[in-house]
């Protein structure tokens, strides 16, 4: 058997390339991303950056202590705590101490992201002049970058200040210097200092205080802004492939199963004869397998190829679009390329393994069939697995609807939830041939002339291979339905949160480092405005006496908040709240009106306080509220007006940022995120190229039955231009059937969703992307003309008799 397979292989190589080239992408999909993900695992402990050559840096506690049933957890601050003034003192009796502040700047024709430090800490950076020279007056400054020149004038939120100097930039910050004196005046808080003396005694004399840490080493990484953001980083490259790589394995397994079920089909006649002849359905069975194993193999072999000259590239695509840190490289990994290559051989096996149970089930009377109608295209085993798939994505929604609504709205959720309907709903498409066909077809089937009817008859005559065609167009239809939909749809759901909650006619957003206080006092004193300041910061809760959660926290005046907000109370008063109380969520454990809670609040002071309201969970974005009191330290972040005029809020906030309702509205409305959004790209590319490969093959391999039909109605009169019209219009109707089965699946998992807001109190209705349908629909449609017309145009070529 094994050289019947082998011969089969050579005679028959175009029903088995769409399988080649569906696995060798795979494979190489998988071997790249592989690579990638190994490469982030294995990636080596990150340098310091604004403290590389700074001796020793003590650095305000970040961290506290939570209690928990076992034992002390570790919760963090949303800053360090600033330096005691008397810690610092003592600190100098060590040995020279450098203080460091940061801060942000806003800066017209400047970088968003500007930070201003005073001039001593630049060497700690190992910053060096490249023009001009160290500034010497408050109004004077040094910049990183090329972006400003020494002599120029710029304009800040911090005053007007003079470029004198200018430094290489070293890639991890865009920043400005000031004198000492200028920037001890402009950010008062020291949080960290640079110590020059030897690290013990610096321990020694830190040990004493509890809000303080000494970092030496690859430690002192940990006082750079942000020290966890190539972590995150990698964390989000490590979801955005390893989806990537689910989709591809399910694509693929999808791709060469229907191709080898196609293919066995199609040599029904071939196999009886085999069976005639004396051949055991045990013999077909290693036939069949023998021919995957050989496809696996060979595709395995050339994917591997293919992701080791892909890999380097896409390594440095991630770079180049901020997706990884700018020292992420490929490692030296060979475990990726096993995995690839295994991981395609078993596809390759799997996916014929149905296949050759249905050949060896090869009755010899087959090879007398001659009749073209698929009488029995949906065997049990595929009977079985979509209706268990379509049993278990209905009970798994209908589970999640009733326990919890919320997780539906999860990445994680959305991203792998609707591939369980989609497979189920790809296994049962022969169900929906018939119907959809005469559907779609009824009236061009009642205009003048035969086309409409035969195209009706000929697409619903041949289920299997409708279904074959049909199947991958309905999976990348709604692959891309839902997974845009879903994120159109709960953006479009956060919008409307947002506007129903606002209530203000104006926002004044601070600069980041927080309004001065005699802007705000204007602002308090505007006549006939509602001035409603509020800061953002964290508290933790424990649960079930185990885990440390954190949770958002905005602290505001009760009275106030209540005129400028609208929150979704299910229970309780806002006006309830006071310095001993909090505002939940329903996501808290413990949320019941009156009972009291521990938390940890935004500085790490553990307290006990009572639950004053309950808010509705929503979107996610309803966190908890306490008064100001409880929440020391943070800055205020956002001041809802109502009333006033915006004239008069701008010239009492000069440095902030003033909006109406409208434009703050535009400007907050929810987004998808760019790593999320090149996710789903990524995943939407990859079906539709597998897709492309399917619908291809399955339309090159149905032209050698198609021939006799041809034949038939070119004997009957019928001209080569109408045969091609023919073709034409029977795959348009099969594309069609596709797309429509697809939008049947997409609004399955769309109404899903949709239930999930209402039960969460936001009736919204599914957005449907029907730009990005349509362009679905279009690209599949320009691949599948293509391959089914050039095939019959060179068999019309050879006449009637030879067809």
């Amino acid at each position: 058997m094994l050289t019947l397979a082998l011969a089969t292989l050579r005679t028959r190589w175009s029903a088995f390339a769409g399988s080649f080239l569906a696995l060798s992408l795979g494979v190489a999909l998988t071997g790249v991303m592989g690579l990638v993900l190994a490469s982030s695992l294995d990636a080596p402990q990150p340098q310091p950056e604004r403290f590389a050559a700074a001796p020793v840096v003590v650095q305000g506690a970040d961290t506290f202590p939570v209690a928990t049933g076992r034992g002390p957890k570790t919760g963090r601050l949303d800053r360090p705590h600033p330096l005691p003034p008397e810690l610092i003192g003592q600190l100098r009796q060590l040995g020279p101490v450098t203080e460091d502040r940061a801060f942000p700047v806003r800066a017209r024709g400047g970088p968003a992201d500007l930070v201003g430090h005073p001039w001593s800490t630049a060497p700690f950076a190992r910053y060096e002049l490249q023009q001009g020279r160290a500034p010497l007056a408050d109004d004077e400054a040094v910049a990183t970058g090329s972006w400003a020149a020494p002599g120029q004038r710029l304009e800040t939120d911090r005053g007007t200040v003079r470029i004198v100097g200018t430094v290489r930039g070293l890639g991890f910050e865009h920043a400005v210097f000031y004198t000492d004196a200028r920037a001890a005046q402009l950010a008062p808080r020291s949080e960290r200092v640079v110590v020059d003396a030897a690290a013990e005694r610096v321990r020694e004399v830190v040990r004493q205080s509890e809000r303080a840490q000494v970092l030496t080493g690859d430690d002192r990484r940990l006082a750079d802004a942000d020290p966890d953001r190539d972590g995150q980083a990698l964390m989000a490259l490590n979801a955005l492939f390893g989806t990537a790589g689910g989709v591809t394995a399910f694509v693929s397994v999808f791709v060469v199963a229907s191709t080898f079920s196609f293919a066995v089909a199609q040599r029904r006649r071939e196999f009886g004869l085999l069976r005639t002849a004396g051949a055991t359905p045990r013999q077909l069975r290693r036939m069949v397998n023998a021919e995957a194993a050989a496809v696996g193999v060979l595709a395995s072999a050339t994917g591997c190829l293919l992701a080791a000259h892909a890999a380097p590239r896409l390594a440095s695509w991630t770079v180049r679009e901020r997706l990884a840190p700018a020292w992420f490289a490929l490692g030296e990994h060979t475990w990726p390329y096993h995995l690839a290559f295994w991981t395609g051989l078993s596809t390759a096996l799997l996916g014929a393994a149905a296949a050759s149970w249905r050949a060896g089930r090869t009755a010899p009377v087959q090879a007398l069939r001659e009749a073209s109608v698929d009488s029995r295209v949906m065997t049990p085993g595929r009977w079985a697995a979509g209706g268990a798939l379509l049993l278990t994505a209905l009970v798994t929604l209908l589970l999640a609807l009733a326990d919890d609504p919320g997780d539906l709205l999860h990445r994680k959720t959305y991203m792998t939830r609707p591939l369980l309907l989609i497979t189920a709903c790809a296994l049962l498409t022969p169900l929906l041939v018939r119907p959809l066909a005469r559907l779609l077809a009824w009236l061009p089937s009642r205009l003048p002339g035969a086309l409409g009817m035969l195209v009706r008859e000929s697409a619903a005559a041949g289920v299997r291979r409708t279904a074959a065609v049909a199947a991958p167009v309905l999976v990348t239809v709604a692959l891309a339905g839902s997974l845009l939909g879903t994120t159109a749809t709960i953006n479009a759901a956060k919008a409307e949160e947002l506007r129903t909650r606002t209530l203000a006619d104006f926002i004044v957003t601070p600069p980041a480092g927080g309004l001065p206080d005699e802007q705000l006092r204007r602002l308090r004193e505007l006549p006939g405005a509602v001035v409603s300041p509020s800061a953002a910061g964290t508290v933790y809760a424990v649960e079930d006496g185990i885990a440390p959660v954190r949770s958002e926290v905005r602290a505001a005046e009760p009275s106030l908040l209540a005129a400028t907000v609208r929150l979704p109370l299910v229970a309780g008063d806002l006006r309830d709240l006071d310095d001993d109380s909090i505002v939940v969520n329903q996501e808290w454990q413990q949320h019941t009106v009156g009972a009291r809670v521990p938390v940890w609040l935004p500085d790490g002071t553990p307290r006990t306080l009572r639950i004053a309201a309950v808010l509705r969970t929503g979107t996610g974005g309803n966190g908890a509220y306490v008064t100001p009191r409880n929440a020391v330290g943070a800055p205020v972040d956002r001041i809802d007006v109502r009333g006033g005029s915006l004239a008069a809020l701008r010239a009492a906030a000069p440095s902030a940022e003033v909006s109406t309702r409208a434009q703050w509205l535009r400007a907050a409305a929810p987004d998808t995120k760019r790593t999320t959004r090149l996710g789903l790209l990524l995943t939407l590319g990859i079906a539709l190229l597998y897709s492309a490969v399917a619908v291809a093959n399955t339309l090159v391999m149905a032209a050698r039955d198609r021939l006799p039909d041809l034949a038939a109605l070119r004997l009957a009169g019928a001209t080569k231009p109408q045969l091609l019209r023919l073709v034409t219009g029977e795959t348009l109707l099969v594309v069609a059937i596709g797309t429509t089965a697809g939008l049947l699946t997409t609004g399955l998992n769309l109404a899903g969703l949709g239930a999930a807001l209402a039960l969460l109190g936001l009736p919204a209705l599914p957005v449907v992307p029907w730009a990005a349908l349509g362009a679905v629909a279009a690209a599949c449609t320009v691949i599948a003309l293509p391959a089914a017309l050039i095939p019959a145009a060179r068999a019309l070529r050879h006449g009637a008799t030879a067809a």
